[in-house]
């Protein structure tokens, strides 16, 4: 069913926040520069009634049908309902499903948002997440060495959004700005126990992101801040520290945040593998 339009509805149904359906719609849609998804998100679908209004929606604005549905009426009546109306429907988990039960040879349990539970993983995300707030931006300087990461660099060069990616993940991560004439912390230049890594990007990039902050915020008179020399003189300067301390170094210039935070976490995981037992 191809369309000529420039947008096409994209319908998420979900026994449990939907969070897993977004992650993969997203993924995909961004592959089509040229059209753009309207999502319709149903989060927590787990009764008849609650499927009635989605199967409505779903008639009203034909599209593309993704679900994540683990009851088996329900899977059938929305599969049923899209090849009436001749919409596309796809389970994004079902064939994952399957091919964990043929090689494991057991059935799942059917048990709704069962990646949510309260474990342990959960509870070290949600510690992780404090303690980067807590840490944001050279705060709480004594408390870096109960970091997993250390996250350093001039400014613009994306350390806050990395820190709190990385902290989703349960990786408990400070930042702390490096300016030139301010003093380093001496925490941070003792540490032992956290990764310590340097985001850098070219002079070019960073004047680019600082213009559209200063933009932004409504401010033309920080001119020292965008200035070519001075810019170029802040990021040899970082080099200078990184190669001093031995900090890991990162170039962050065409890197998304996803994308830096994948590359420090290999980093991070390198470095575990890597320590002796204790």
């Amino acid at each position: 069913m191809a369309t000529n339009s420039n947008y096409f509805h994209l319908h998420l149904v979900s026994d449990s926040t939907g969070e897993t359906l977004i992650t993969v719609a997203r993924a995909v849609a961004a592959q089509y520069a040229n059209v753009t998804a309207v999502e319709h998100v149903y989060p927590l679908v787990r009764s008849q009634k609650q499927l009635d209004r989605v199967l409505d929606e779903i008639e009203e604005s034909p599209g593309i049908v993704l679900f994540t549905l683990l009851e088996k009426d329900l899977v059938g009546r929305l599969e049923a309902k899209c090849r009436e109306i001749n919409v596309p429907s796809l389970s994004i988990i079902g064939p994952v499903m399957q091919l964990f039960e043929a090689y494991l040879g057991a059935a799942t349990t059917g048990r709704v948002g069962a990646q949510h539970v309260l474990n342990a993983e959960y509870f070290r995300r949600i510690d992780a997440l404090n303690f980067t707030m807590m840490h944001d931006d050279g705060q709480h300087v004594e408390g870096l060495e109960e970091a997993d990461v250390v996250l350093v660099g001039v400014s613009r060069t994306s350390k806050t959004p990395t820190s709190i990616y990385l902290a989703n993940r349960g990786i408990r991560t400070a930042n702390v700005p490096l300016v030139p004439g301010i003093p380093l912390p001496h925490q941070l230049e003792t540490l032992t126990k956290p990764l310590v890594v340097s985001l850098h990007a070219t002079p070019e990039r960073l004047i680019q992101v600082r213009q559209n902050r200063l933009l932004t915020m409504g401010d033309r008179d920080n001119e020292t801040y965008i200035d070519k020399q001075a810019v170029a003189d802040e990021v040899a300067f970082a080099r200078r520290l990184s190669a001093k301390f031995n900090w890991a170094l990162l170039d962050v210039t065409r890197r998304s945040i996803e994308e830096t935070a994948a590359a420090v976490m290999k980093l991070y995981a390198d470095r575990q593998r890597a320590r002796p037992p204790e």
